[in-house]
């Protein structure tokens, strides 16, 4: 029994894990180019980003974190391997960006970038919890179970916020939609009945009628 529900806490484990956003991703980048990757992240959320250049004799390249108001969260100049973090204040579009600079009449070869982004609990660092806590283990194994399982909870409460605001705004644009079909038929009502009694005027006018 005691091994079957340990076996049901990693499945349960992984699928949490699965479900976390890591991303993996690798660029080729040209010289004297901006290549530039655009992530939408919640507010007070912890980032975290590793990348690892390829050789390219000659060229430089630098990396920047802004969001989009254009405030500068992280800037290395002339990097080949490395590590950034930085912590939200709201939810925003963040930029990430590798600038390659080669001088000028220098023949370039693209030039190879990895770059792993990490967000909320899989940002957090575990390392040395074990000896501060004195946790076991299975303890540390449960208790990123514990966190990913609240962040999960975030994610949907969010995604459940997000959802009744677009409803709202859906029937807020239906009423005004409905108010304005109303309008604009009155208004076309109102406009052919004056066409109307103004026409039967100007023919009895012209004694075309009576």
């Amino acid at each position: 029994m005691w091994f079957r529900n340990m076996y049901k806490c990693y499945i349960y484990f992984f699928v949490i894990y699965l479900v976390v956003t890591v991303e993996s991703l690798m660029l080729h980048l040209t010289p004297n180019s901006k290549r530039c990757l655009k992530e939408e992240i919640e507010k007070k959320v912890l980032v975290t980003g590793e990348y690892e250049l390829g050789d390219a004799p000659g060229q430089k390249t630098d990396i920047a974190v802004t969001d989009s108001k254009g405030q500068v969260l992280v800037s290395r100049e002339n990097i080949d391997r490395g590590k950034f973090a930085f912590n939200t204040d709201e939810f925003d579009v963040f930029e990430i960006c590798f600038l390659t600079k080669l001088p000028v009449g220098q023949g370039g070869m693209m030039r190879e970038a990895t770059l792993t982004l990490k967000h909320g609990v899989e940002a957090k660092s575990y390392d040395g919890l074990e000896e501060v806590g004195k946790l076991k283990p299975l303890e540390i194994e449960l208790q990123k179970l514990e966190d990913m399982s609240e962040a999960i909870v975030k994610d949907f409460a969010y995604m459940r916020q997000r959802e009744e605001e677009m409803r709202d705004t859906n029937e807020s644009t239906n009423t005004r939609v409905l108010y304005f079909s109303i309008f604009s038929m009155c208004c076309l009502l109102a406009l052919t009945t004056w066409q109307v009694l103004y026409l039967r005027r100007f023919f009895k006018a012209k004694k075309l009628i009576e």
